[in-house]
């Protein structure tokens, strides 16, 4: 399962989520991109008040405090 992660430096909510998907791939084959949305404008525009944001095939799945569990949900449904 593949994703795009969006945040940026100093996001808190940020760390938390990616430590959370590294949990996650220890169980799962779960993959991910990070993006910044700091070095592009358009991205920042849409997700400056949303990060941390998970997305699948171009599709929001998961934005703000995302959990282990929240990303369990989305990996078995």
């Amino acid at each position: 399962m593949k994703f795009q992660f969006y945040t940026r430096p100093g996001c808190s909510l940020c760390e938390e989520a990616e430590l959370m998907l590294k949990l996650a791939a220890e169980d799962y084959p779960v993959e991910w991109q990070t993006i910044n949305i700091e070095e592009d404008e358009e991205i920042h525009e849409k997700y400056m008040l949303m990060i941390p944001v998970l997305e699948q095939n171009g599709e929001v799945v998961k934005y703000g405090n995302i959990g282990y569990i929240d990303i369990l949900e989305i990996i078995e449904y």
